[in-house]
């Protein structure tokens, strides 16, 4: 199936396959075409240019002309928690009565409040409130998402939700990829026996993950009050031994040198980073590692925001992602984590867009096949409505511009 994109005002993000990320400067660019066109082949990105340099033998089967429209890739929202049941929607009136995220963990709320839900609720029922939620965030414009377990915090807890996140990858064309995060939260049972807990992630969780090749990735939350650094080290190495690549939740609340770990075993990504010290950001410096902000929970808990600003004058690369969550982010609208980077973190246009595709693939690991308008890679394209230019997505924060969305080169219905 070939379809061809015609007059495209502008199409963005049009890239040499051989970048993977931009760091530093590199972030401010944002290579486009004006008035443009592309072809897409089956699932693929087959060709695209000017609309001088049209070729006259396309025979396309589909021709849509996209007149005053913008084409950019879809999002890569590489942070979500999007299999859970319920909501802790009775925490977000708490909250705004005064009680602290701690506050809440430690009367049974926030993580082991979900977990509780989690265990009591079927397999099939989890599945049918998750996959709401994956549409709902594929018509906003994402094309690929990271979904993490961490709900269960047990054996059969912590499989259920992989199971679904592996159903969901199955049913749908939206890319996803799967982070066992069974060291989210310490379970009532194991809080004066941490090293029990840790004994159950590391000889009974990650063998069952891996023998049913239920997870790319391993998560640990490294944070005061949840698991050190020497814990998390402990979980990383354990997960590398069983080929889950690690990236890992740090520096939400606190400094502890949850960054310098993640960088010593060598960390897809390390994301949070709300606080961040000069030696922070000086430890990413010359890394693999990608430094993923999420500013809707900022947003969300009124806690500090990434310093996008400080890391990129430093060299640093940067990506966005939604942590769509049921306590702390419920939302996955990655259009609002462009504007409220651009609002509350002082990135351009330019460097949010980066940031929330050829970034955030690369902080998935498919920056390869994802995030950027090349030859050869996944038709995953968002077509805005008309409008004036790009500054717009961000500016517009509460409009939603996306006219469709085109996940492995079909429109979503």
């Amino acid at each position: 199936m070939k379809t061809l994109l015609i007059n495209i005002q502008e199409l963005l993000q049009v890239r040499d396959s051989s970048i993977l990320k931009v760091s530093g400067d590199e972030m401010a660019v944002l290579p486009s075409i004006k008035n443009a066109y592309l072809v897409i082949e089956n699932d693929l990105i087959a060709d695209f240019g000017s609309m001088e340099d049209l070729p006259e033998d396309l025979n396309p089967e589909k021709c849509i002309d996209v007149d005053g429209k913008i084409v950019l890739p879809s999002w890569c929202d590489s942070h979500t928690h999007i299999v859970y049941a319920g909501n802790r929607e009775q925490e977000f009136v708490d909250r705004i009565n005064g009680l602290s995220y701690e506050e809440i963990a430690n009367r049974g709320g926030g993580i082991l409040n979900s977990a509780k839900k989690i265990n009591e609720t079927s397999e099939e029922e989890i599945y049918n409130q998750s996959k709401v939620r994956l549409e709902e965030i594929m018509h906003l414009g994402t094309g690929a998402i990271e979904i993490k377990s961490g709900y269960g915090l047990t054996v059969d807890g912590e499989l259920k939700m992989l199971r679904v996140i592996n159903r969901l990858s199955q049913n749908y064309p939206i890319t996803i990829k799967a982070t066992f995060l069974g060291a989210h939260a310490f379970p009532l049972e194991y809080k004066e026996n941490r090293k029990g807990y840790i004994d159950l992630i590391i000889n009974e969780m990650l063998p069952e993950i891996a023998k049913n090749k239920l997870a790319d990735f391993i998560d640990v939350f490294c944070e005061t009050g949840y698991f050190t650094v020497e814990e998390t080290e402990q979980i990383m190495e354990a997960g590398i031994h069983f080929g889950l690549k690690p990236k890992i939740h740090v520096n939400q609340f606190n400094s502890i040198g949850g960054i310098q770990a993640g960088i010593k075993y060598n960390a897809l990504s390390v994301d949070h980073l709300e606080i961040m010290t000069p030696e922070d950001i000086e430890a990413l410096k010359n890394s693999e590692t990608m430094p993923v902000a999420l500013p809707s929970c900022s947003f969300f808990l009124r806690i500090p925001y990434t310093p996008a600003r400080e890391m990129m004058a430093k060299g640093l690369p940067l990506a966005l992602a939604t942590d769509f969550n049921p306590g702390t982010t419920p939302s996955g609208n990655m259009n609002f984590v462009v504007s409220t980077a651009c609002i509350k973190m002082k990135m351009t246009p330019e460097e949010a867009i980066n940031a929330a595709t050829i970034n955030g693939a690369y902080a998935m690991g498919i920056s390869e096949t994802h995030g950027s308008i090349t030859i050869g890679k996944k038709a995953n394209l968002i077509i805005t409505k008309p409008i004036s230019s790009y500054y717009q997505l961000p500016y517009a924060f509460g409009s939603n511009l996306i006219d469709s969305v085109i996940i492995e080169g079909e429109i979503l219905a």
